[in-house]
């Protein structure tokens, strides 16, 4: 890793971590390697891009203390309460790059043809962060009706969420070396376990503790994100009020 990519890194940990967003590093190279055609990035292989992820501590670390200097703003619009917490801290750190000409892209993104703008399971998945399970990680005979894949965390299990890419358009690392992510579901029948759960039962949140873990969501981050959006108003209002 090059002096320019080691602090870059540890700038994003430094302001990052202590709201509770983790950091992982990849290049175009290995993304593009586990991406359809039309998700990969027209850049040179060795550029480098973070993954942003949210840590369960990030609800409490962040998020509230943003929703109480901002609700009048957020109130307002009713919706994106998370989303505008997540750009604003990550919009402000990409700036103190802005010679690397930084593109930020977002889970909920979409291109023209409502493809995702950015695969983030892949993104983490290659950074090394969090391992990414899918249909094609069950014996050859298994199968389910829904292979929809799932990241999961060796400290978090599922209880995190990937919530953005950083492209640094304008740097280059051919040393970066490539780190293989925890396989923390190593035997085929916790995947197909874990899959089972997590595409026809997700609601209940069991999928997410498929391995033991250091850190889940607290109650009340639960209760947030298993209300509506359209209601999410209301309950940060009972929030701010206790």
């Amino acid at each position: 890793m090059k002096d320019k990519t080691s602090q870059l890194f540890s700038t994003l940990q430094c302001h990052l971590q202590p709201i509770g967003m983790e950091v992982g590093l990849f290049k175009v190279e290995w993304y593009n390697a586990n991406v359809g055609p039309w998700f990969k990035f027209d850049l040179p292989k060795n550029t480098i891009c973070a993954v942003i992820i949210t840590a369960p501590r990030f609800f409490e670390k962040a998020f509230i203390p943003f929703v109480k200097n901002n609700f009048k703003d957020l109130e307002l619009e009713k919706k994106g309460f998370i989303d505008k917490c997540v750009a604003s801290h990550i919009e402000k750190i990409a700036g103190e790059f802005s010679a690397y000409k930084p593109l930020c892209m977002y889970d909920y993104q979409q291109l023209p043809d409502r493809r995702p703008k950015v695969l983030v399971q892949t993104a983490a998945h290659v950074s090394g962060i969090a391992c990414y399970y899918q249909q094609k990680d069950l014996k050859p005979m298994e199968e389910i009706k829904k292979p929809y894949g799932v990241c999961i965390h060796p400290d978090y299990g599922g209880w995190f969420s990937i919530r953005s890419v950083i492209v640094f358009t304008e740097l280059q690392d051919e040393s970066l070396c490539y780190k293989a992510p925890v396989d923390c579901v190593p035997t085929f029948d916790l995947r197909l376990e874990l899959l089972q759960k997590f595409n026809y039962n997700w609601k209940d949140n069991l999928w997410r503790d498929v391995v033991t873990v250091k850190e889940r969501y607290s109650p009340i981050q639960k209760k947030f994100f298993d209300t509506l959006p359209k209601n999410r108003g209301s309950l940060l209002t009972e929030m701010l009020e206790c």
